[in-house]
């Protein structure tokens, strides 16, 4: 009698690993697509706020159910087709809609008062606009504004590409913590 238990308890422990297996791998997936990620950061366009090869917390979920894109959140976002890109780009969000964004003398101005930016790595080299940014749409650009491609090379970033907004950096760790703002 113990031998044939035997098999049939091994069979069981057997199924028990594959489902639970299965079951985390699902709830992985869903939580990586919809809820919160973590993300790699391949580029030098954030620095210094965001080093090449960080690691940050991504919110997909919350941000579109229960608040808004605010000035100064740093985004993830699928690039608009005039950016002949197809990686997620990483940008800060200088311009929301109805806004006048405008770089003159090296410095960032939005609806024509100077921007506070502490988080720049060095001041923007050219001029830009003035412009309005439309409806549905932000105006990102990267906190390396000398080396980011962003809405001032690629245009406006319609709101329906935002994937997502970051959280906090978790590596290396010894700079957790949030993002500057």
């Amino acid at each position: 009698m113990e031998s044939s238990e035997k098999p049939k308890s091994s069979l069981r422990f057997f199924i028990e690993l594959v489902e639970i297996v299965l079951i985390a791998f699902a709830l992985s997936w869903v939580l990586r697509t919809y809820v919160i990620e973590a993300r790699k950061i391949p580029t030098g366009s954030m620095l210094p706020t965001i080093q090449l090869e960080d690691r940050v917390i991504v919110d997909k979920f919350f941000f579109k159910r229960f608040d808004h894109i605010n000035h100064g959140d740093i985004i993830v976002f699928h690039p608009p087709p005039s950016a002949h890109a197809t990686d997620d780009y990483i940008k800060r969000v200088v311009g929301l809609a109805g806004d006048k964004v405008e770089i003159r003398n090296k410095i960032t101005y939005l609806n024509d008062q100077r921007l506070n930016e502490p988080y720049l790595l060095e001041k923007p080299n050219n001029d830009f606009g003035p412009i309005v940014v439309p409806n549905d749409s932000v105006f990102v650009m990267g906190d390396n504004r000398n080396n980011s491609a962003d809405s001032r090379e690629w245009g406006f970033l319609p709101v329906e590409n935002i994937t997502g907004r970051t959280l906090f950096r978790y590596w290396p760790l010894d700079e957790i913590g949030a993002l500057a703002r």
